[in-house]
């Protein structure tokens, strides 16, 4: 157990905050953690026809486009819900009559706080209106079936941590994600 005696915030940004804190350890001995801070995230996989729906974008931070199930951060105080839906249609055009929350994961817990909630859904419905996506984001919608998605992984041309975890999930529940109503 780690117990913090300060924290200093170094940077505040429009998605996250950094501070460094001083915690002690339990033998005592006083360290220093630089932590991110972040309101958390959420990703849908979204099955239909058998095929999986990817959002494929340029991202700066790697210098490459990706592949990614469709997925945003969580605007503070919003339910992880009510992010996966809006996330959907923004970067889609698609909605849907009920997302199955699949699991939680924390991107990387040795510094950062952002919490992932991944969705599934296989009854998509285009939106003839949707909400306008984020404007720095320019996205191409691709989708791939899952055996083509797992060789993706394999080539490296799908990197994104979210979006291989919900591909392998996918496989291993292959055959109750694939059906028509998702069971409870």
């Amino acid at each position: 157990m780690e117990t913090k005696l300060t924290s200093e915030t170094i940077y505040e940004g429009k998605i996250f905050r950094v501070s460094k804190d001083q915690v002690i350890l339990d033998d005592q001995m006083v360290v220093q953690r630089d932590i991110v801070h972040h309101h958390g995230g959420v990703g849908v996989l979204a099955i239909s026809d058998n095929k999986l729906l990817f959002v494929k974008q340029y991202r700066y931070a790697i210098a490459q486009t990706t592949l990614e199930i469709p997925a945003g951060k969580l605007e503070k105080g919003e339910n992880p819900y009510d992010s996966a839906l809006r996330e959907l249609e923004e970067e889609s055009g698609y909605t849907c009559k009920q997302l199955h929350r699949l699991f939680e994961i924390y991107s990387t817990p040795g510094f950062c706080s952002e919490k992932l909630y991944i969705y599934y859904t296989n009854e998509l419905i285009k939106v003839e209106q949707p909400r306008a996506m984020d404007c720095d984001e320019r996205i191409e919608l691709v989708w791939y079936t899952l055996d083509e998605a797992l060789s993706k992984i394999q080539t490296a041309e799908i990197v994104d941590a979210k979006t291989i975890i919900a591909i392998q999930f996918a496989k291993l529940h292959e055959t109750e994600l694939c059906q028509k109503e998702p069971k409870q």
